[in-house]
């Protein structure tokens, strides 16, 4: 889910930078791409994603 979220932001950076806009306090393209990368090295982490429940490693007899 965070890889998709940060194609999103990466998206939206690409485009605010190729027209130059910048979206008050210094939120540019610049700053949409590093949350992208910050989205992507959670995501790489393990954050955000599914855990076992409900004992999924048992063995049927």
């Amino acid at each position: 889910m965070l890889a998709i979220a940060a194609a999103i932001v990466f998206g939206l950076g690409l485009l605010l930078d190729l027209i130059g806009v910048r979206l008050g306090a210094g939120i540019t393209g610049t700053t949409f791409i590093l949350l992208g990368l910050l989205l992507l090295a959670l995501h790489q982490a393990g954050v955000g994603t599914a855990g076992l429940r409900g004992g999924g490693w048992r063995r049927r007899r």
